[in-house]
């Protein structure tokens, strides 16, 4: 089994868990979430690898951050995250790569740096968003950032702070890879 293979398996065991932990069906979840119940049932066996929109979906469904959601099911809990156990994602319809820096701790706040392929986009709703507060730090390259109606132009080193919940997308219209760091404070 493939380290994806492996991770899809228990992020699906860890969106099941959290599922039955609350007493909801794969309707309940699908109606919730806006999400077919088939596409859940797949993603519970780890037949099918999410992508980080189903993610922020199924997240906002359960009240929780993506970071949150994937720390639950990739990392030991500790002070100290070594660069060798920070868990990696590939979201696998963007090609993403998402690489959870923080660790996993009692404290309300997630570092995660992303790398966004040249021509990728990421839609995310804003149910994903509604229970926390984040920043969107440009580390290398260019992120055009769609905030509901707004359209943000990041560039190295700027840093952004999300508004109010509203459906998101992050772009990459650049030749080159991005690099930008999400910090996300849980609203506790």
């Amino acid at each position: 089994m493939t380290d994806q293979s492996d991770f899809d398996s228990r992020l699906g065991a860890r969106i099941k868990a959290e599922r039955k932990s609350r007493g909801w069906s794969l309707d309940i979840l699908a109606e919730r979430a806006s999400v077919s119940r088939a596409m859940i049932h797949k993603v519970e066996k780890g037949d099918s690898s999410p992508t980080a929109n189903l993610l922020g979906k199924l997240s906002g469904a359960f009240g929780l951050s993506i970071s949150t959601l994937m720390a639950r099911a990739e990392a030991a809990q500790g002070r100290l995250m070594r660069r060798e156990d920070q868990p990696v994602w590939t979201d696998p319809a963007s090609g993403y790569v998402r690489l959870h820096v923080s660790p996993c701790s009692e404290m309300p706040i997630d570092l995660v740096r992303i790398t966004l392929p040249p021509g990728a986009s990421v839609p995310m709703p804003a149910s994903a968003y509604a229970f926390l507060r984040q920043l969107i730090w440009v580390l290398e390259g260019e992120l055009l950032f769609v905030e509901g109606d707004t359209r943000h132009h990041l560039s190295t080193g700027d840093c952004l702070e999300l508004g109010p919940p509203v459906d998101c997308d992050f772009r990459n219209e650049a030749a080159r890879a991005c690099e930008y760091g999400i910090i996300a404070l849980r609203n506790t």
